[in-house]
């Protein structure tokens, strides 16, 4: 006996509910980012209780939108790293411009298709005009091209990719990719997962300055194709992770044009301080890379999710991505046209572009210079400061706007140092007005692996208050007399 027909609850609301849902959000979301000066740069107590809270079985039936509302804003969202917070100066930042998220409500109510051109055609080229942006701003000409993703580390795997499929083709054996000691793990990763072993990813040492040496990635060039291998791709660092490091790119593409190989730069952190006259100093020579990762969550401060790929030549993400498949209509002929889904291992795409877009048009590049100018000033006079108190020497210096530094009593033991950073870190972290992260690198001045503090400025709401704030829990925890 068939089943009586029963009509389901519906997911559809009108233009007034909606106005009602973001009306609720907006009485949560207005005081947050008012009080955000005030909110701790970081809150894990009791991480453990809210995980459990929220290990919950899914919910057979709807409960009111300010009941949802109340989980999240009281318990979810405030125990965790404050990224949005001014005081966050710890691993990269990445920003979370408000105004994003009206080009991200747009989109997602809309819900316009844009892994190929014919579906959404204005917002594919909002898309592609966006990306013209950068390339330009990179130094690229007209043959140029790129895709956005969700972050760099998906940039730097396509540009793995592309430079497999164009100096190695299909038969990948003994395909070397070389990078330094600076890379970001994701760099590793890519190869991996691109099919290359281990033990092809070559890891060059680097200088004082923490930037990949030339010669001995010449040397390692010329030992692996005198073993018979196949040396294709230089992975370079415009901002490196751990310290900031700027790798010397005009050199770097000398080596690779002379051997022949690719090189990519991992510009995610520092890329878009090509908007100012300094960070274009900084990173000369990146016009010359085959391509380039850069996330706009970080240096445009947009929320996490937003990052790039560009390429020299946009024919060698074509045929890298590019597939035909009956039931999808024909790939773009027209070049000022592109098909996202033919330019990255995606298909289902959201309309990344207006993310980046909107903001743009709302607040002018000028904006976004401005801020980033800011950040250069502000590291650079964080550095000084920091420098000037008892016992610090600065292990890196910041060439854009981040800096490594390391305190050494007098007397200290040399065994006792790291323990010492270690505590002053967490000593500084404890009043959670900022948040600050460490790392350990090899100290090339030394041969040997140390613990060093960092100081990421590249928050849009950091200002010289928050520095103020750094110096005073900085010295204080310097000189606790607990040791």
């Amino acid at each position: 006996m068939p089943r009586p027909f029963r009509n389901p609850v519906p997911l559809e609301i009108g233009g007034a509910e909606l106005r009602d849902l973001v009306s609720a959000c907006m009485d949560r979301l207005a005081p947050w980012l008012d009080g955000l000066n005030e909110q701790p740069a970081h809150s894990l107590d009791g991480s453990h209780k809210v995980a459990r809270a929220f290990d919950e079985p899914m919910p057979e039936r709807g409960v009111p939108f300010r009941r949802v509302l109340a989980r999240l804003f009281d318990r979810a969202i405030p125990v965790s790293l404050n990224a949005a917070s001014p005081g966050y100066l710890g691993y990269i930042p990445g920003g979370g411009l408000p105004s994003t998220a009206l080009a991200d409500l747009i989109a997602d109510i809309t819900n316009r298709y844009t892994g190929l051109w014919m579906p959404a055609p204005g917002l594919v080229q909002l898309e592609i005009s966006v990306i013209r942006w950068f390339c330009t701003l990179a130094g690229y000409g007209p043959s140029s091209g790129g895709w956005l993703c969700s972050g760099g580390s998906m940039a730097n795997l396509a540009a793995v990719v592309a430079a497999r499929e164009a100096k190695l083709g299909e038969d990948i054996d003994g395909g070397v990719l070389y990078t330094s000691e600076g890379a970001h793990h994701s760099i590793s990763k890519a190869a991996r997962v691109a099919g290359l072993p281990r033990r092809n990813t070559r890891v060059v040492p680097v200088d004082a300055s923490f930037r990949l040496r030339r010669d001995e990635l010449a040397r390692a060039v010329a030992e692996d194709r005198a073993a018979g291998l196949r040396p294709f791709m230089v992975v370079a660092q415009a901002g490196s992770t751990p310290v900031g490091a700027v790798d010397e790119l005009a050199a770097l593409a000398d080596v690779c044009a002379d051997e022949g190989l690719w090189l990519h730069v991992d510009a995610a952190y520092g890329g878009f301080f090509l908007l100012t006259e300094r960070g274009r100093a900084a990173l000369a020579g990146i016009e010359r890379a085959d391509s380039i990762a850069l996330d706009p969550h970080k240096g445009l401060f947009l929320p996490y999710g937003t990052g790039c790929l560009l390429v020299k030549e946009l024919a060698t993400l074509r045929a890298a991505f590019s597939e035909a498949a009956a039931y999808l209509p024909p790939s773009q002929e027209d070049q000022e046209h592109w098909d996202f889904a033919d330019l990255g291992p995606e298909l289902s795409r959201p309309a990344r572009g207006l993310r980046i877009w909107l903001p743009l048009w709302l607040h002018g590049a000028s904006a976004f210079r401005e801020a980033l100018d800011e950040k250069l000033d502000l590291a650079r006079r964080a550095a000084t400061r920091v420098r000037a108190l008892p016992g610090v020497c600065i292990v890196a210096e910041p060439e854009l706007s981040l800096f490594a530094f390391r305190v050494e009593p007098p007397g200290m033991r040399a065994t006792e140092l790291d323990a010492f950073n270690r505590r002053v870190l967490a000593r500084v972290n404890q009043r959670k007005r900022l948040m600050l992260t460490g790392t350990t690198l090899r100290d090339p001045a030394r041969g040997e692996e140390v613990f060093v503090i960092r100081v990421c400025v590249l928050c849009f709401r950091t200002h010289a208050d928050r520095i103020d704030m750094l110096l005073e829990d900085l010295a204080d925890a310097i000189a606790d007399p607990r040791g």
